[in-house]
């Protein structure tokens, strides 16, 4: 069964695109993604933005770390980081995250109906090392603190409220978060190279002030079932949370995180693998793994921020690598989507499509200067299936 079969028909939502998992009840595991031709044709010759991109699509510049945001007075903060996109009337926001310690945070750029940008604000301050995080079905913004015994801070992408620290998310290095609207859970990720997998439940449903902090357990294989277990002690001191659990399953440096239609994927950059739980059976797969690729160069590597599209396509962002946005799609191929040049030593950050999907939107952190105040938020429209 293709993963494709299993979701056709299921449609964007504001939390998520909705995609299914490769694994059909009863039956065996799916081969991991292999290479193959990308549902868009070949890369094109770089733009005049240096971007590589498939014939029909084209890219412009967002905005520019330490300059102001066109048509506003603000600022674009330094080393953009995750992101995501939120419903604004007929317009929308993006929200991008800031991942410099210790005057990190995150902040948002308004677009009216057009695309046309009409402001620019932040809405996180004076926080450390803001790297990925995740979008609620409330329209809140998830900014996670990729340090030791880091915090989520849950942001309001509109500014009218102040961010409010989430203790009870749990005291570790933070990578990424995802919603999961059916269990009621936030699902996280932890930026260790024996960290492990979380999941948050709010004791009310959006209310994230009050919870049990969850660890996955399961075996060694990269394969299998998997349970969950209560972290005894979520502020992580003087035990981490990651050795509080025996059992609890070691991943190689946690990143990006995404869910749909019961199915969560994460990165492990450590290992250049993408995971997928299947959360209807409680069993858990490799969705890509660059060493499992014969033959030749492997097309993604150094996975790092991950998204999803309403047709079931993931989108997947280059830390290094040759800087590339790759795509798994639902019948398990895996080929570049776009290629940022001229940029070794930067990486990409914060893929996350627009509400209706025609938009996508990403940073080239560090950009051509190599530093974190030459960050570049990028958009590419185009014919995206959906």
């Amino acid at each position: 069964m293709e993963r494709r079969n299993f979701l056709r028909g299921a449609v964007i939502g504001s939390s998520a695109a909705a995609f299914g998992g490769t694994l059909m009840h009863g039956a065996a595991y799916a081969a991991p993604a292999q290479p193959g031709a990308g549902p868009y044709g070949a890369l094109g010759a770089a733009d005049a933005n240096g971007i590589m991109l498939p014939s029909g699509f084209s890219s412009r510049v967002i905005a520019r770390s330490s300059q102001t945001v066109s048509g506003t007075s603000y600022t674009w903060h330094s080393a953009p980081d995750g992101g995501a996109c939120f419903v604004d009337g007929t317009g929308w926001i993006y929200v991008s995250n800031s991942e410099i310690n210790p005057s990190g945070g995150a902040s948002a750029v308004k677009f009216n109906s057009s695309g046309t940008i009409t402001g620019a604000y932040r809405i996180l301050s004076n926080t450390r090392q803001n790297c990925a995080g995740g979008k609620t079905p409330w329209n809140t913004w998830l900014s996670c603190e990729e340090v030791s015994l880091g915090f989520v801070y849950e942001t309001d992408p509109y500014g009218v409220n102040a961010a409010v620290q989430r203790p009870a998310m749990g005291k570790f290095k933070h990578e990424a978060a995802a919603a999961d609207p059916v269990r009621q859970v936030i699902y996280l990720t932890e930026d260790e190279t024996n960290g492990c997998f979380y999941r948050f439940i709010p004791t009310t449903w959006g209310n994230l002030s009050s919870g049990t902090l969850q660890v996955l357990k399961a075996g060694t294989a990269t394969s299998g079932s998997f349970t969950w277990q209560n972290v005894p002690d979520p502020d992580g001191s003087p035990t981490a949370t990651r050795s509080q659990v025996s059992g609890s399953k070691k991943f190689n440096g946690g990143e990006g995180c995404h869910y749909a239609n019961d199915t969560v994927w994460f990165t492990t950059k450590g290992d250049n693998r993408v995971w997928q739980l299947n959360l209807a059976t409680s069993t858990y797969e490799l969705a890509y793994d660059d060493s499992l690729v014969p033959g030749g160069a492997a097309p993604l590597t150094g996975v790092d921020n991950v998204t999803g599209s309403s047709y079931g396509d993931l989108y997947i962002a280059e830390d290094g690598g040759n800087m590339e946005i790759c795509l798994i799609t639902p019948d398990d191929v895996v080929a570049p989507f776009l290629r940022i040049t001229g940029q070794s030593s930067s990486e990409i950050t914060g893929p996350a499509f627009s509400p209706d999907g025609t938009r996508l939107y990403f940073s080239s952190q560090r950009g051509t200067s190599g530093s974190s105040t030459g960050g570049i938020t990028y958009e590419v429209t185009g014919p995206f299936r959906t």
